[in-house]
């Protein structure tokens, strides 16, 4: 049970943030985020839970690359809960009007994808640390299969599919404003993840010339 309890306290800040800034508990657009944040939370502990190299090298947190403390603060906390808040208090005091209900959906089905992308890169990769590093202690290799036929980094894929769709799934044109900087800060951080690997990591360049885009086939 150990290994959920970061996913238990990941849900816990996500609705002190969504529903402590709307201000009351039936907001359903935050219930089913959240559900959303379980649904994927679980399935990539479970897949990690498989690997115990990995869950190890997750659970220990080495020193990864200086350039990288900044930009996973922001990746992985404070954008996110900006987005939240911000949806909160647009629909709090309205900030902006509503949109299509079609845009929901969107957002969910989205979501969905991103979440799958993940988890699918996560059981692929056995080297899916939370920092930048080689690592070395490990034998680390380049990651080949799966969803890394297609792009080179599809975890950063994921994870930032997942939050573009966060302020379609909350309603808050808003909260695109703090979902986009971090989408793009994601951005920054696989160019720079890639410089390194490209440097660093024997058999990554000749990976990078069979594989050529970073996020997205036919664009990056």
């Amino acid at each position: 049970m150990r290994r959920f309890v970061p996913v238990v306290f990941s849900l816990a800040i996500t609705s002190i943030c969504l529903f402590g800034s709307v201000g009351r508990w039936d907001w359903w657009n935050a219930w089913v985020l959240l559900g959303l944040n379980f649904a994927s939370s679980v399935a990539s502990a479970a897949v990690v839970s498989r690997n115990p190299e990995l869950l190890a090298e997750r659970r220990n947190i080495k020193v990864g690359k200086s350039w990288d403390k900044p930009i996973v603060a922001v990746v992985v906390l404070l954008g996110p809960v900006a987005t939240w808040i911000t949806a909160g208090l647009d629909s709090r005091f309205q900030w902006s009007n509503g949109m299509a209900a079609l845009t929901f959906v969107t957002g969910i089905i989205v979501a969905v994808l991103a979440a799958a992308l993940v988890v699918l890169a996560m059981r692929a990769n056995n080297f899916f640390s939370s920092v930048v590093r080689i690592q070395k202690d490990r034998g680390h290799v380049v990651a080949t299969g799966g969803p890394y036929r297609l792009v080179r980094h599809p975890g950063y894929a994921g994870m930032a599919a997942f939050t573009l769709a966060t302020p379609l799934i909350l309603n808050s044109r808003w909260a695109f404003v703090p979902a986009v900087v971090t989408a793009a800060v994601s951005v920054l951080r696989t160019f720079l993840e890639d410089r390194t690997l490209q440097k660093e990591l024997d058999g990554y360049a000749d990976y990078s010339r069979r594989v050529k885009y970073k996020l997205m086939p036919m664009i990056w």
